[in-house]
């Protein structure tokens, strides 16, 4: 098997959900994190999930828009609402939890 499948199979396994920010070490460790979701990270540069403590999910959310050249689900702006706050030491919620708080501060996305 070549190392780029090796890689890539690496990457899309199951990997356990943390419980506490200290235990991420991949970006699908993060709650609501899956392969595409860890891919669009990615793409923004984001390589840990260390990373996304310091980071403005609105300001993730329109990066991904631009980078991708379309407009994101609104669900998108969630999920990172929700790892960016479970990074800082928030419990891991799920993302429709943030939904309203996304609709309060920003309205229509």
């Amino acid at each position: 098997m070549s190392t780029a499948l090796k890689s890539h199979g690496a990457r899309s396994s199951k990997a356990a959900k943390a419980k506490v920010a200290a235990e991420c070490e991949v970006l699908e460790q993060l709650p609501n994190i899956g392969p595409s979701l860890a891919a669009d990270l990615r793409l923004l540069g984001i390589v840990h999930p260390r990373e996304l403590a310091h980071r403005d999910a609105f300001v993730l959310y329109q990066s991904l828009c631009a980078k991708t050249g379309q407009r994101q689900d609104p669900c998108v702006l969630d999920t990172f609402m929700a790892v960016t706050d479970f990074m800082r030491g928030a419990e891991p919620a799920p993302w429709w939890t943030y939904t309203a708080q996304r609709k309060a501060l920003y309205g229509v996305v």
